[in-house]
């Protein structure tokens, strides 16, 4: 993160559009990459670059990208679509508000909620080169070989250009390569004062962003581009095409910043991290994996093949092989997996195993525990050193009513064990094979409950003569 005293303090996010080419009734903004919304990189890029104040203004869907943001933002509405100009002028109250805060000085950065590749040292180095210049504004810009849909920059000299939305350019303006990228860095007096006097006055009957730049170039006031060489920050999202583009592009930034620190990613063009998982070192993700969310992976992990880990802790040394995990937290040298399920709330000590075809929910499991294999465990605490035998289950769920099953240390219970909660099997307890168990087992006993074998003798010829009866 840059130094904050040499970074804006306030932002607006224009972030308020359906987004009809994205073919959804999903917010614009909420659309996904690499598990997060788009916006959601905006904002942290802003916030990465100093910025103390961001205000969004927010439309379609308002309540979800509010809610996705919680507090990290000062949400305004615009209620109506009437271009960028006017989203801007349902933040101005909130803007002057903090301009009058800053004595009418400072700067404001405005950016769009759909840019989710432009980074903080972009947005920095945008706010610098206003102040150096002395401007009332600068305008981020990159080349694109295809400017379709973008609007054009149009040079009079270093300081005096404009803006010419795409709809509105002549035949010789739409072969200008130089394209606004929707980032501004603004005096945020001459902002306020710029938005006072927009008036829609163009076909659309918009308001535009860009005429309140037209009129600070009116005013005398120096307006400036800042051309950045990599186009592919100027990537705006309108369609599902333009969407996964930018998941790629920001795949490898993230893929790119582990390997240099030291993780190992075996098949890159197949694995999906997102922007704030964290990876130890000499850890191997494997084909096929994805890691999204708040997950922290340890050091010398082994994670994957085809495994896909939410909002977890992963201890040092663990291996996770082909399996799902969302909401869990685990110690040191844990071992899950093949093709295991562990929904949210398990918390497992060190040196903890669940094996193969293991589903697990709402479980605290002590050191040196194993569910082997084939088992569901449920809404328990699970002591030290306990096996759980293949096919064992905790019948948590009444329909209405979720209930605790207690295991003590070093308890055994067999192969197809299942436990009706609520239950207590205690320390050193046994349970045998086939049992359900409905009562409390005390420790160092043996829980035994399943019906008494019977044989009957012959039964294979009866069962003959007696479907030979039926066919006649």
């Amino acid at each position: 993160m840059t130094d904050n005293k040499n970074n804006a303090d306030i932002a607006v996010v224009l972030a308020a559009g359906l987004g009809t080419r994205m073919k959804s009734e999903i917010p614009k903004a909420m659309h996904q990459i690499l598990g997060e919304p788009m916006v959601d990189y905006v904002v942290r890029a802003l916030e990465l670059s100093g910025v103390g104040h961001i205000i969004a203004v927010l439309g379609y869907g308002a309540d979800r990208v509010e809610a996705a943001l919680g507090g990290r933002i000062k949400a305004v509405y615009q209620k109506e679509q009437l271009g960028t100009g006017h989203a801007l002028l349902m933040a101005l109250p909130a803007l002057k508000e903090l301009a009058r805060e800053r004595g009418n000085s400072g700067d404001c950065l405005v950016v769009y909620g759909d840019t989710p590749l432009l980074t903080e040292e972009t947005l920095s180095a945008l706010r610098r080169a206003r102040q150096d210049a002395g401007a009332a504004v600068a305008i981020l810009t990159v080349e694109l070989d295809n400017p379709r849909g973008y609007g054009r920059i149009i040079r009079d000299g270093d300081h005096n250009i404009s803006i010419v939305e795409d709809k509105d350019a002549t035949d010789s303006q739409k072969l200008i390569k130089e394209i606004n990228v929707g980032a501004y860095s603004f005096d945020i007096g001459w902002l306020s004062r710029s938005l006072d006097v927009l008036k829609p006055v163009n076909v659309q009957g918009e308001y535009y962003l860009t005429d309140a730049i037209g009129w600070l170039s009116g005013q005398g006031q120096k307006v400036i581009a800042f051309r950045i060489p990599d186009s592919n920050e100027g990537l705006g999202i309108n369609d599902r095409a333009q969407l996964a583009q930018a998941q790629d592009i920001l795949r490898h930034r993230v893929l790119l910043r582990h390997m240099l620190g030291g993780v190992t990613i075996e098949e890159p063009s197949a694995t999906l991290i997102g922007p704030y998982v964290k990876i130890g070192m000499d850890t191997t993700i494997g084909t096929g994996t994805q890691l999204f969310g708040s997950t922290v992976i340890g050091k010398g992990c082994e994670i994957g093949p085809r495994s896909r880990i939410i909002d977890s802790e992963i201890g040092d040394g663990s291996l996770v092989d082909q399996s799902t995990l969302n909401g869990v937290k685990m110690g040191k040298n844990c071992i899950i997996g093949p093709y295991t399920y562990l929904r949210p709330d398990n918390v497992f000590a060190d040196n903890v195993k669940a094996g193969a075809f293991v589903e697990m929910k709402n479980a605290k499991v002590a050191e040196g525990s194993k569910i082997p294999h084939l088992s569901y465990m449920g809404d328990c605490e699970i002591g030290k050193n306990v096996n759980i035998g293949a096919g064992s289950i905790t019948c948590n769920y009444d329909g209405v009513n979720k209930y605790k099953t207690i295991i003590g240390d070093d308890a055994f219970t067999g192969s197809n064990s299942n436990f009706v909660a609520p239950v207590t099997i205690g320390s050193g307890a046994y349970t045998a094979a086939g049992s359900t168990i409905t009562m409390d087992v005390p420790p160092d006993s043996l829980g035994i409950a399943r019906g008494r074998q019977s044989n009957i003798i012959g039964w294979k010829n009866r069962k003959k003569q007696t479907e030979a009866k039926k066919a006649h």
